[in-house]
């Protein structure tokens, strides 16, 4: 199953192929209906990882006070929080989805989180953002609900400071023959099942399940950043490779 793009003027949407003004509006409607259980939606398809998984990839951002954090598609807030947790300085958090980033506002007011968050929506593709204006751009769990995967790391290469660091967390394509069997499984048979039980909302589990799939391997993700002008590309694999930690510097 190949992860590369359609024919021009369409694109995916899990297994589905839709034109490409219509993947948008798909995938805010996915998001708008989950966004008040999204984390424990989370929690039930990483059974609980990917909270560690988070925790590496801000052990790896290190972030500091003098630093500004663009995160895009992170409107539950949970990168943001832990950005400032460790220290990091002021951050904007940009999703297309408003419902997202309502929950995110409300997590940020009953946590007592200091008022160094903002909130903006807009699409990763074309971002409400200036040129060079951040030094670290996190997205995490969202670039594969892009429909143009080019376009958004173009966009971060855009507002990034020279020396600046773009950092992507996603889903990704495991490595061990044995686990990767195991892991469609669990994914295709109880993940959407479970997803309906709890959100009421089959088909949007199904459809991340699908996004996961059509998502390019590690090494195919490596190359497109590359190709943005990211310098010192590298790949972690977490969780052999059911998640993946991209990283590269604008110099």
């Amino acid at each position: 199953m190949t992860s590369h793009p359609p024919s021009s003027g369409t694109t995916h949407f899990g297994f589905r192929t839709v034109a490409e003004d219509e993947k948008v509006s798909l995938v805010r409607d996915v998001f708008d209906s989950v966004a008040g259980k999204y984390d424990l939606m989370n929690d039930l398809m990483s059974v609980g990882v990917h909270r560690l998984w988070k925790a590496a990839f801000l052990d790896s951002l290190r972030p500091q006070p003098n630093q500004t954090l663009l995160d895009v598609g992170g409107g539950t807030g949970d990168i943001a929080f832990g950005w400032r947790k460790r220290g990091g300085g002021p951050v904007t958090v940009c999703d297309i989805n408003r419902e997202m980033l309502a929950v995110g506002r409300d997590r940020a007011i009953d946590r007592n989180i200091p008022g160094e968050i903002t909130w903006v929506c807009g699409n990763a593709e074309s971002l409400p953002i200036p040129d060079r204006s951040v030094d670290r751009y996190t997205i995490a769990f969202c670039l594969r609900n892009v429909t143009h995967w080019d376009k958004a790391i173009a966009e971060a290469f855009r507002v990034l400071k020279p020396g600046g660091r773009f950092m992507c967390l996603e889903f990704s394509h495991v490595i061990l023959p044995g686990l990767k069997q195991a892991y469609d499984s669990y994914s295709f048979n109880i993940l959407p099942r479970v997803g309906e039980m709890v959100t009421g909302n089959r088909d949007a589990y199904q459809y991340l399940v699908e996004s996961i799939r059509k998502f390019p391997p590690q090494e195919e993700m490596a190359a497109m950043i590359e190709g943005a002008g990211f310098e010192q590309v590298s790949v972690r694999n977490l969780s052999a490779g059911i998640a993946a930690i991209h990283s590269g510097w604008r110099l």
